[in-house]
């Protein structure tokens, strides 16, 4: 029998192997001006560029309970694989990063009225965010999949039909279960089930009303696969089931009706991310909290 570390690295291996086989070409980079910038801030004000680099602070929009992306020890520091992508941003603009912990729906739906600068938060790029968002090339690549309790008898994602799953609030995860998900850059690569979708302030809450017990309160939850693992390599009692559905395109987001003109602010942090791919600064983070680079097709 494989001891749970050898199962999980051979788990990342796997993935590894599906990321190339199912998802296209990666995006090619995009340093230009957001389609219908404008400036909306008051008569004379700066840019969000300039006021970000006046300030010397870049307030980042993230999940405190999202091990192993982002998560807030009790010390008051965070951690975590988008943190520290946020943080290298902030450093090549020439400020620090000060991050902050909002509901996903409230990031999702724009109009950040100035609130924060950016969203590091693994957000997949979708049609309906577009309309609100301007999104940088993508910094990692996401497989979404099925997770059930270790005993459960669910054997297929077809098996889930008529079932509770749980899911976080806003998330393509919700809209896929709810079968109006429109994804950017990708395929959904299994149909929807006929399930029930439960939806949970977060992916981290579901998966403790799933730790209750097979069917006790959710039959299986849908979510981030690195999230997921991680969670199984600290001792849940979870397991995959089937295949990733789909990939997600995970990229840094920008609110389209900043109060400030955001135009310059996009330009630069899309350049931070591009610059990042290309001195292999993304792949190595990516490594060293994943075990495996997630940031290439």
């Amino acid at each position: 029998m494989l001891s749970a570390r050898s199962t999980f690295q051979r788990a990342f291996l796997i993935l590894a192997v599906a990321l190339f086989a199912f998802a296209p070409a990666s995006c090619a980079p995009k340093s230009q001006t957001p389609a219908g910038a404008t400036a909306t801030g008051a008569p004379g004000a700066l840019d969000l560029l300039s006021d970000v680099r006046r300030r010397g602070k870049l307030l980042i929009s993230a999940d405190r309970n999202y091990q192993p992306l982002s998560y807030k020890k009790p010390d008051g520091s965070w951690h975590g694989f988008d943190v520290e992508v946020g943080r290298e941003i902030a450093r090549r603009l020439g400020v620090h990063a000060v991050f902050l912990d909002i509901d996903f729906d409230a990031i999702t739906g724009g109009n950040w009225n100035g609130r924060w600068d950016l969203n590091v938060n693994s957000m997949s790029i979708t049609h309906d965010r577009q309309r609100v968002l301007y999104f940088t090339e993508p910094y990692y690549y996401v497989p979404a999949s099925f997770f059930v309790y270790k005993t459960s008898g669910l054997r297929s994602i077809e098996d889930l039909a008529g079932k509770r799953v749980g899911v976080g609030t806003a998330t393509t995860y919700q809209a896929y279960l709810e079968g109006h998900l429109t994804l950017t850059g990708e395929n959904i690569l299994v149909p929807a089930p006929a399930a029930r979708a439960v939806p949970y302030d977060t992916d981290e809450l579901a998966l403790k009303d799933l730790a209750l017990g097979d069917g006790v309160r959710l039959d299986a939850v849908l979510t981030s696969w690195p999230f997921a693992q991680y969670q199984i390599r600290s001792g849940q009692p979870f397991r995959v089931l089937g295949q990733p559905v789909f990939f997600e395109d995970a990229a840094v987001a920008v609110d389209k009706n900043s109060p400030l003109d955001p135009t310059s602010f996009y330009n630069a942090v899309q350049a931070a991310v591009h610059a990042m791919h290309q001195d292999g600064t993304l792949s190595r983070l990516c490594k060293q909290r994943f075990g495996v680079d997630l940031t290439h097709k």
